[in-house]
């Protein structure tokens, strides 16, 4: 499915940046003193996982992966070489740069699923390399029981409490051609505008 997957990427190709967006890119990076690269502009090489790995992006796919063949695609919608878990990350989500990744990388995701369905050696080999390879010596068992039920209610007289106040920030595109027109932020900026 990897494999698939990288065919499309390939087909897709990376978006379209802008001086704009590049300029935007850099000026983060600067700021959080990362490497001042700006936004990618080539597909990296599909790579097999790292023997020892170091780190790795976390997700809430856990219990399907142990129980249907998985992949997972990196779509170039964040500014690169940015900490972790930093509000730097943020910035990019009110602009452009993660509209066009997010294009990007549904597109990817619309054409695999495409070649999964038409190809049916395609989805037999994912099946069989999972069964033969990746489930071989392991049989997962789930920590949530069919009587657990999601705590909805832990939250709800908090979020009744602010979501009038964060109402003000949804985006309207009925409004505005992007969230940062509504928010009045002339691109790229790193300073709060003076309203």
């Amino acid at each position: 499915m990897a494999e698939a997957a990288y065919a499309n990427i390939q087909q897709v190709g990376m978006p379209q940046w802008t001086q704009d967006e590049q300029a935007f890119a850099r000026a983060v990076q600067r700021t959080v003193k990362g490497k001042e690269e700006g936004l990618a502009t080539t597909v990296k090489k599909l790579e097999p996982p790292a023997d020892k790995p170091e780190s790795g992006g976390s997700d809430d796919i856990g219990d399907i992966s142990w129980t249907v063949p998985t992949i997972t695609l990196n779509y170039p919608a964040n500014i690169p070489n940015l900490p972790g878990h930093h509000w730097s990350n943020a910035m990019s989500m009110a602009t452009l740069i993660a509209h066009k990744g997010v294009v990007a990388g549904a597109k990817v995701i619309a054409m695999t699923g495409i070649d999964l369905l038409a190809q049916p050696n395609l989805l037999a080999q994912a099946k069989g390399y999972f069964t033969n390879e990746q489930q071989k010596n392991q049989t997962y068992v789930s920590m949530i029981s069919a009587e657990d039920k999601p705590q909805v209610q832990i939250n709800a007289d908090v979020m009744a409490r602010y979501r009038p106040e964060m109402k003000k920030y949804y985006y309207d595109p009925s409004k505005h051609a992007t969230y940062l027109d509504q928010l009045g932020i002339k691109f790229p900026v790193l300073e709060k505008p003076k309203n």
